[in-house]
């Protein structure tokens, strides 16, 4: 009687994502590791998350996991006319958001989190699907003999 009110289907979840949807996703959870760095250097705070990281103990032998403070890299820096300014990073690669345009640039450090949650919905939107496609496919060429 309960599931009859409910309403059924025979959807099936997918195993396996797109690869434009991974790299959406990555990228995605970078800025918001950024936005977090942000945050807490408006407040007077520092940001530091945790990973876990695997280990042998020298005396037991025995593997465990260990929690160890993540190292994030801010990708804000100061242009040389004296502004505020943001690359955006897929890896180690600096994307290209529009037409040679590597970076945004910011009158003062308060606009830092609106523009990085403003670049996340450009992400989330696909606008950046073509440059994390020519990052992918140029550190996939690197690889090939």
């Amino acid at each position: 009687m309960t599931l009859a009110n409910l309403k059924l289907t025979t959807a099936k979840k997918a195993t396996q994502l797109s690869a434009v949807v991974q790299r959406r996703t990555k990228l995605v959870k970078r800025l918001a590791e950024q936005i977090e760095l942000a945050k807490a250097a408006q407040n007077g705070s520092t940001y530091a998350p945790t990973k876990l990281r695997s280990i042998t103990d020298v005396e037991t032998g025995e593997r465990k996991q260990v929690a160890v403070a993540k190292r994030v890299k801010s990708w804000t820096f100061n242009a040389d006319n004296g502004k505020l300014c943001v690359n955006v990073r897929y890896g180690a690669r600096v994307l290209d958001l529009g037409k040679g345009k590597t970076a945004v640039e910011l009158a003062s450090t308060k606009e830092l989190v609106a523009t990085l949650e403003t670049i996340s919905a450009a992400v989330n939107g696909g606008e950046l699907d073509a440059a994390m496609e020519a990052a992918s496919t140029k550190l996939r060429s690197a690889f090939t003999k």
